[in-house]
Parts: C-alpha cells; structure tokens; sequence
C-alpha cells in the first residue's frame, strides 16, 4: 500500500511538473521580463545597501543605481544598435561566400580522391547557419529588451520592497525563520554567482573586443558583446561564442587570420573560465557539469535566449528549495557535482 501511494505521489508530482513547465513555455513573453528584473535587482542590491551605509539616503541611492542601470543600457543600445542592423544587412553575403569556402573544400578533397557532393557536404556541414545562429540570439536578446521600461519599471519595485520582505514574511507565516534562511541562501548564492559572472563576462567581452579591433576583424564590438553575453553560458557559451568571429575572420584574412583568433579565444577563456573564475567562485556552483549542460537546453527551450543565460542561476534555486524539504532532498542531491565525503578528522586529535 505504501509502494502504492509513493507511486502514486511521484506520478501526480510529473503530472504537476509537465503542467508547470507548458504554462511557464506559454507565458513566456510575461515571465522572461520579471526573470531579468529579479536578477537584476539581486546584483544591484549589494551596490545599493553600499550606498545607503554610506550615508545616502535610500531613495536618492535607489535613483543613483536606477540611473546607472539606464546608462548602461542606452550605451549598450547606442554602441551595438548600429552594428547589428550593419551585420544583419550583410549576413546574407557572408553565407554566400562561406557556403563557396565549403564547396572549394569539397573539390579540394575530390583532387585527394575522396568524393563528396558539394550538396551534401552542405547539408551536413554549414557554417552560414553559425552566422545565422549568432545574429538569431542577439535579435532575440534584443526583443526581450523592447520590454526595457516594463523591466526597468519592475527593478525599482523590487528595490524598494527589498528591505521590507523579511518584516512582511515574519508577519505572514507561522515559523518563518527556516523560510527566511532558505530565501538568504538562495539569494546569496544567486548573488555571488551572477556578481562574479558579471565582472568575468564583462573582462572576457573587453578583452575580446579589444583584440579583434586590434586584428582588424570585423564588427568587433559586437563579437565582444556576444562573448560578453554567451559568456553567462556554462562550458558550451564560448564556444558558440567564438564561432561567428572565426568564421569571419576565415572571410577576410584565411586560414591563417581564423586560427589566429580561435587563438585568441583559447587564451582568453583559459586565463578567465579556468583560472581566474573558479580562484574567484570557489565551491559556490554546487552542480554536476551534466546537469549544467541539460539545464542550458532545458531553461532555453522553455525561455529562449534569455532562459540559456539563467539557466545556471535557475537551476540553482530549484536545488536549493529541493534540499529544503526531506522527501526531494534526493533530488538535490542528484544535481550536485557529487556525493559529500565526510571531513577527516583533524591531524594530532
């Protein structure tokens, strides 16, 4: 009997899940602009209770971060807006002539004596859809954006309702302290992660921006914000990253120019993602790299473009309520990177 309802609950709990998941995917234009304004209201509240320690009263230094949030965004608007509209207008040109690298590779295997169809070698393998790709995530970003005052107009909200959410959920529940130590450590480790992923997000786009102008790679701003954005995307974001810039780079300098900036990429992600980002974030991602990699297509097929950049930052929150609860801890415990070894005792005790 108790085999039985245990069934029971799990199937009920899949149906609850699946019926959750198509709501979320259908109300998706509603929630990925609220997702954006929680995160980032959870990076500039730090900045915010700075200022406010600092002697600045609350609401001038909640006009002081709403108007850095605002510069930000129209400069980013203003130095990328030209460059994506240039790079969509071109988009169909550089996909002719990479197609026309493909098929002169093609022939250049047949003169080796392997015989492939220049359609078929097409089918299988084409870089345009690369350029594509890039072009189509970065237009998708930018949609979301058209929401920018319904976005901004949440963030101040948020802010401003911050400091009173503990004294309202005190009020409302019967034992909220085991709630409010969940909701800190949530926010906590949401905080920590996206600050830091911020600051290496922004020095990897930096640095990449500034070494392709130096190159002579073309629309290298934008290449430089695609890193910087792609970069929020664990293990496969600079990949993806780095193929556009290649690609282009194989247009305008050969074979030589396209590794040289693959190069590049290397470097850079090397001395950022495995070095100076894990010294920075320590333990902090409790996730197992495969459970990284299903959350990156599952949150981008529910949310799109958007949902790929929180998928960590989501899937984090999902972990940490179910090791809340003694019937899903198994569940959390599963997402980690690995069972917890027990701390050998001290040496001399």
């Amino acid at each position: 009997m108790n085999s039985q309802s245990a069934a029971l609950r799990f199937v009920l709990g899949l149906a609850a899940f699946v019926v959750v998941i198509a709501g979320m995917k259908t109300a998706q234009s509603i929630i990925v602009p609220f997702l954006l304004s929680a995160f980032i209201s959870i990076i500039s509240a730090p900045y915010l209770n700075w200022l406010n320690r600092r002697g600045l009263p609350m609401p001038l230094a909640l006009l002081v971060i709403i108007l850095v949030i605002v510069a930000a965004g129209v400069a980013l608007a203003a130095l990328l807006g030209t460059s994506l509209d240039a790079f969509s207008q071109a988009l169909p040109s550089y996909q002719e002539r990479l197609q026309g690298k493909v098929v002169q590779f093609a022939q250049w295997l047949a003169t080796l004596g392997i015989d492939v169809s220049d359609q078929t070698f097409l089918s299988f393998l084409n870089p345009g859809s690369a350029m594509a790709l890039a072009s189509g995530l970065l237009k998708g970003l930018g949609n979301v954006l058209t929401n920018a005052f319904l976005i901004l107009l949440t963030v101040i909200f948020i802010l401003m309702e911050a400091s009173s959410f503990p004294a309202k959920l005190r009020a409302a529940l019967d034992a909220p302290d085991h709630a409010l130590t969940e909701s800190y450590t949530v926010l906590d480790n949401i905080k920590r992660y996206m600050s830091i992923k911020l600051l290496t997000s922004a020095l990897t786009g930096a640095l990449v921006a500034t070494s392709l102008s130096l190159m002579g790679v073309d629309f290298a701003v934008l290449w430089g914000f695609f890193a910087f954005l792609l970069n929020f995307i664990p293990n496969i974001g600079s990949i993806i990253a780095a193929i556009p810039a290649v690609l282009l780079a194989l247009l305008q300098f050969g074979v030589g120019g396209a590794l040289g900036v693959a190069g590049l990429y290397l470097v850079v992600n090397v001395v950022i993602g495995s070095i100076l980002e894990p010294r920075w974030m320590g333990n902090q991602l409790g996730l197992s790299p495969l459970i990284v990699f299903v959350s990156l297509v599952f949150w981008g097929w529910v949310f799109g473009p958007v949902g790929m950049f929180l998928s960590v930052p989501l899937t984090i929150s999902a972990q940490i309520a179910l090791a809340s609860r003694d019937d899903t801890r198994w569940i959390a415990v599963l997402l980690g990177p690995g069972p917890v070894e027990p701390e050998s005792p001290a040496a001399g005790t």
